[in-house]
Protein backbone atom coordinates (compact mmCIF):
# COMPACT_ATOMS: atom_id res chain seq x y z
CA UNK A 1 0.00 0.00 0.00
CA UNK A 2 1.29 3.58 -0.35
CA UNK A 3 1.34 6.68 1.97
CA UNK A 4 -2.64 6.51 2.34
CA UNK A 5 -4.71 3.43 3.43
CA UNK A 6 -8.24 4.10 1.94
CA UNK A 7 -11.45 2.19 2.62
CA UNK A 8 -10.67 -0.03 -0.44
CA UNK A 9 -7.59 -0.82 0.36
CA UNK A 10 -8.43 -1.72 3.53
CA UNK A 11 -11.58 -3.97 1.86
CA UNK A 12 -9.33 -5.45 0.02
CA UNK A 13 -6.45 -6.53 2.52
CA UNK A 14 -9.00 -8.10 4.78
CA UNK A 15 -10.88 -9.89 1.82
CA UNK A 16 -7.04 -11.59 1.36
CA UNK A 17 -6.39 -12.38 4.98
CA UNK A 18 -9.87 -13.97 6.23
CA UNK A 19 -11.02 -15.43 3.13
CA UNK A 20 -14.32 -13.75 3.27
CA UNK A 21 -15.47 -11.60 -0.14
CA UNK A 22 -15.06 -8.10 -0.17
CA UNK A 23 -18.55 -7.31 -0.08
CA UNK A 24 -19.11 -8.71 3.22
CA UNK A 25 -15.94 -6.95 4.16
CA UNK A 26 -17.51 -3.77 2.96
CA UNK A 27 -20.63 -4.66 4.67
CA UNK A 28 -18.79 -5.31 8.24
CA UNK A 29 -16.67 -2.22 8.15
CA UNK A 30 -19.91 0.28 7.13
CA UNK A 31 -21.87 -1.14 10.22
CA UNK A 32 -18.69 -0.63 12.23
CA UNK A 33 -17.94 2.91 10.62
CA UNK A 34 -21.72 3.73 10.99
CA UNK A 35 -22.30 2.25 15.08
CA UNK A 36 -18.88 4.77 15.81
CA UNK A 37 -20.01 7.48 14.23
CA UNK A 38 -23.65 7.02 15.91
CA UNK A 39 -22.05 6.51 19.20
CA UNK A 40 -19.81 9.76 18.70
CA UNK A 41 -22.86 11.62 17.50
CA UNK A 42 -24.23 10.48 20.94
CA UNK A 43 -21.40 11.46 23.15
CA UNK A 44 -19.68 8.24 23.60
CA UNK A 45 -16.52 7.12 23.31
CA UNK A 46 -15.12 4.72 21.37
CA UNK A 47 -12.21 2.52 22.34
CA UNK A 48 -10.23 0.15 20.31
CA UNK A 49 -8.48 -2.09 22.64
CA UNK A 50 -4.92 -2.36 21.48
CA UNK A 51 -5.58 0.75 18.92
CA UNK A 52 -6.64 3.78 20.70
CA UNK A 53 -10.20 5.72 21.63
CA UNK A 54 -12.03 8.69 19.62
CA UNK A 55 -13.98 11.19 22.08
CA UNK A 56 -15.88 13.99 20.63
CA UNK A 57 -14.33 17.46 22.72
CA UNK A 58 -15.83 21.07 22.27
CA UNK A 59 -13.90 23.35 20.86
CA UNK A 60 -14.90 27.19 22.67
CA UNK A 61 -15.17 30.22 20.19
CA UNK A 62 -11.50 31.91 19.29
CA UNK A 63 -9.80 34.62 17.57
CA UNK A 64 -8.47 33.24 14.14
CA UNK A 65 -5.66 35.38 11.91
CA UNK A 66 -5.78 35.06 8.11
CA UNK A 67 -2.60 34.05 7.36
CA UNK A 68 -2.03 35.86 3.89
CA UNK A 69 -3.63 39.28 5.46
CA UNK A 70 -3.79 39.11 9.09
CA UNK A 71 -7.19 40.39 9.60
CA UNK A 72 -9.05 38.31 12.64
CA UNK A 73 -12.25 37.04 12.75
CA UNK A 74 -13.94 34.66 15.12
CA UNK A 75 -14.05 31.21 14.86
CA UNK A 76 -17.49 29.90 16.22
CA UNK A 77 -17.67 27.12 18.94
CA UNK A 78 -17.67 23.85 17.64
CA UNK A 79 -17.57 20.15 18.06
CA UNK A 80 -14.38 17.88 16.99
CA UNK A 81 -13.26 14.20 17.07
CA UNK A 82 -10.00 13.71 18.95
CA UNK A 83 -8.06 10.40 18.69
CA UNK A 84 -5.67 8.91 21.45
CA UNK A 85 -3.61 6.20 20.75
CA UNK A 86 -4.05 2.86 22.80
CA UNK A 87 -0.67 2.59 24.76
CA UNK A 88 0.12 -0.89 22.50
CA UNK A 89 0.00 1.71 19.24
CA UNK A 90 2.51 4.00 21.18
CA UNK A 91 4.94 1.08 22.18
CA UNK A 92 4.96 -0.21 18.46
CA UNK A 93 5.12 3.32 17.06
CA UNK A 94 8.34 4.02 19.78
CA UNK A 95 11.83 4.31 18.20
CA UNK A 96 10.12 3.03 14.49
CA UNK A 97 11.47 4.52 11.80
CA UNK A 98 8.67 5.50 9.69
CA UNK A 99 8.54 6.52 5.71
CA UNK A 100 8.99 10.46 5.34
CA UNK A 101 8.97 11.26 8.82
CA UNK A 102 12.72 9.42 9.97
CA UNK A 103 13.43 8.41 13.76
CA UNK A 104 11.01 8.79 16.46
CA UNK A 105 12.97 11.57 19.39
CA UNK A 106 14.49 9.20 21.99
CA UNK A 107 13.23 9.83 25.17
CA UNK A 108 15.71 11.97 27.39
CA UNK A 109 18.09 9.71 29.45
CA UNK A 110 16.56 10.24 32.86
CA UNK A 111 19.70 9.23 34.66
CA UNK A 112 21.50 12.03 33.02
CA UNK A 113 18.72 14.63 33.85
CA UNK A 114 19.03 13.50 37.81
CA UNK A 115 22.76 13.79 37.87
CA UNK A 116 22.77 17.72 36.83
Amino acid sequence: MGNTITRAGLTEVAATQTGLSKADIAAIADSMFALMGTALMAGENVKLTGFGSLQVRARAQRVGRNPRTGSEHMISPRHTVVFTPGAQLRKALQDKAIPGLGQAASAPDETASSAR
